[in-house]
């Protein structure tokens, strides 16, 4: 049976300009389906196209923490407080339509994938917002979850956490990726991915993240993608959105 390709984008945060970089990079590498981990929205300048071209790749999306709160101002479910996060979102609802928050609705907080036989969720494959950020993180995750694969996002840092068999149990090992790089999953182990951020990486690199998974041979490739960040900077400052939402990008912070 053949494998299949999957493109792995999250955390994009309304960053067109990354997310081209990003497809243009992946198209080079083919793919066959597209998984996005959720934050299509937030802090960025570019909500509707973010959102149009997730559409176009027909992806499979899933909720994030950002995408959840912009539908909860939507519905004036959320009380307003004041803060970066806030400002960025209310001002991306005036940019979006009601077609684009009528879909975001679709999307599921975690989806299985049998013929992958992998988990997607946003923040750790039990929870939506927490952080799969410490080996500490993922030793209570696998300790709750007994899937073998999943792959998350929230953190903005790519890497893999991964289990070893032991005497006295399952060991946790984490693999970072700050420039890059692939990863073949061994064949006992359990294992959760993150691709890393496509819009707002935090890792001390300003360059695109996103990954690539084959089910045939178990590979796990981070790309970093260079893209026009001075382009989505003006383009946050236009928008009057708080100005450290443009000096972050160059720092990759």
């Amino acid at each position: 049976m053949g494998g299949v390709r999957l493109l792995l984008l999250s955390d994009i945060h309304a960053n067109h300009a990354a997310l081209q970089a990003v497809l243009r990079d992946a198209e080079t590498r083919g793919y066959d389906r597209a998984v996005h981990l959720g934050d299509a929205v937030g802090y960025g300048p570019h909500p509707q196209a973010v959102l149009d071209a997730l559409r176009d790749l027909d992806a499979t999306c899933i909720l994030g923490n950002h995408d959840q709160m912009l539908l909860e101002y939507a519905d004036q479910k959320r009380e307003y407080k004041e803060s970066v996060v806030s400002l960025a979102l209310r001002w991306q609802l005036t940019r979006l339509s009601e077609r684009d928050l009528n879909w975001v609705r679709t999307w599921r907080d975690g989806v299985d994938d049998p013929a992958v036989g992998a988990r997607y969720r946003h923040g750790t494959p039990i929870s939506l917002d927490a952080y799969m950020d410490s080996v500490t993180a993922a030793r209570e995750v696998f300790a709750q979850w007994q899937g073998r694969l999943g792959f998350v996002g929230h953190t903005h840092v790519p890497g893999v956490y991964a289990t070893l068999n032991a005497p006295v149990g399952e060991w946790i090992k984490a693999q970072p990726f700050p420039d890059g790089g692939s990863y073949l999953v061994p064949p006992s182990a359990r294992l959760v991915l993150n691709p890393g951020s496509v819009g707002q990486p935090r890792d001390g690199n300003s360059a695109a993240s996103y990954a690539l998974f084959d089910t045939a041979r178990g590979s796990f490739e981070v790309r970093r993608v260079p893209y026009d960040i001075a382009r989505t900077q003006e383009a946050i400052l236009e928008a009057g959105l708080p100005p450290v939402l443009a000096a972050r990008l160059a720092i990759g912070k």
